[in-house]
């Protein structure tokens, strides 16, 4: 049981830590690069989901983990930019 434990432990800070990386990198990317748009992340979370599903050798768990939390961030900042662009237009 403790081994479960451990494990699930590992697969939590893997995923908190990539997304925690992939939010950072999206906000830099952002600030920094003005020609940067909303629909530009859109389009490498689209890519991202094919990967996601073009799994033909296998990752294994911790990569599945880690692309997860990869796209969950994209998600995520894709819908915190829209809101903001919401809140500025209306």
């Amino acid at each position: 049981m403790n081994s479960i434990n451990s494990i699930d432990e590992l697969k939590r800070i893997k995923y908190d830590a990539a997304f925690e990386d992939e939010m950072a990198a999206l906000q830099h990317r952002r600030e920094s690069d003005p020609t940067c748009m909303v629909e530009d992340i859109e389009a490498v979370l689209q890519n991202f989901y094919i990967r996601e599903g073009d799994n033909i050798n296998g990752r294994g768990q911790i990569r599945d983990i880690i692309m997860s939390a990869v796209i969950a961030a994209h998600e995520l900042f894709i819908i915190q930019w829209k809101a903001e662009l919401n809140d500025k237009t209306g």
